[in-house]
């Protein structure tokens, strides 16, 4: 089955403040804030969702779709692309607009100050899906008009659709969420997202779930859980050599759901390689800079679970 990943592609800017945010805020200042943190150590790393699903789909031997709507600035992103031998045929370039990025700033004690622009994003309607371009789609945080479009234009199009609002979720209504939920075979939430989905369309997951083919949660360190045909599959967290970075870890379980759903794997196995996926992800900063190989994956999966799901 062809895979289309559509969602953002961005830049994200890290900057570390060594020291704490709380020493250099007046509680009793904050209508007049004006302050500048010094910060040393920055980092410029790849991401956005669809990069990130694409990056860990092609790990596991995967060529995706990559759609997205990108700036001027996407020269390195697109080198780095082709050196990985990830297609960028359906990026879209948008004039005068920078790709999307995140300028985040960490203290010492992981607080986070960050700021968005989306830039091309917000221009992501301009990409139009076609009939026969894919079989399976995922729909992740993207630029609101251009979600509501492709999860219309997939589900017009026969292909099996996996909603994964992320921290685009908040952008819509509960009758936009429910319009979501009835056009998409499977939806993905980690468990903030789930009890907004369920406070929003005023229905339980477990109800949910009944509308979809699958709805699947993640809960972190906690590990998984999948709903589907009226069965609970319980994941277990697979344990990281090294808990680095979060960053990106739920788009790696992601393109472990969309292999295995690819390939046609049991529910459980597709979960598992979903947390396996995380787990190694978390063990490196930034949300592309693992680097397993195939192999590896395989004996990773064998060594965490006792057996492994591939043929041959």
């Amino acid at each position: 089955m062809k895979i289309l990943v559509t969602g953002s592609i961005a830049y994200d800017t890290i900057m570390v403040f060594p020291d704490r945010f709380k020493n250099h805020l007046l509680a009793d200042q904050l209508h007049i804030l004006n302050v500048c943190f010094l910060t040393p150590e920055m980092r410029r790393e790849y991401g956005g969702t669809a990069g990130n699903i694409a990056y860990n789909l092609k790990l596991l031997g995967e060529d995706a779709l990559l759609m997205a709507t990108v700036g001027e600035d996407i020269a390195p992103y697109l080198e780095r692309l082709r050196r990985l031998a990830i297609s960028a045929k359906l990026l879209k370039p948008i004039p005068g607009q920078f790709t999307a990025q995140a300028f985040i700033t960490t203290d010492l004690d992981d607080n986070q100050i960050t700021a968005f622009h989306p830039g091309a994003m917000n221009f992501s309607h301009e990409n139009k899906i076609s009939k026969g371009l894919a079989d399976i789609a995922i729909i992740g945080p993207d630029g609101k008009q251009g979600m509501l479009q492709h999860a219309r234009e997939c589900a017009q199009a026969g292909m099996k659709v996996l909603f994964d609002p992320g921290q685009g979720l908040p952008m819509f209504s509960g009758e936009e969420l429910n319009d979501f939920v009835e056009q998409a075979d499977y939806v993905a939430v980690n468990d903030y997202e789930g009890k907004m989905l369920a406070e929003r369309t005023g229905q339980s997951l477990d109800r949910l779930a009944e509308r979809v083919t699958a709805l699947v949660y993640t809960m972190g360190s906690k590990g998984s859980v999948i709903l589907t045909d009226g069965q609970r599959h319980e994941i277990p967290c697979v344990e990281a050599e090294k808990v680095i970075d979060p960053t990106g870890c739920g788009d790696a379980y992601r393109a472990g759901l969309l292999y295995g759903l690819a390939h046609g794997w049991d529910w459980p196995s597709t979960g598992r390689l979903g947390s396996l996926m995380g787990s190694i992800k978390i063990a490196q900063r930034g949300a592309q800079n693992h680097a397993p190989s195939r192999d590896e994956l395989q004996a990773r999966f064998k060594r965490a679970f006792g057996y492994s799901p591939w043929k041959g």
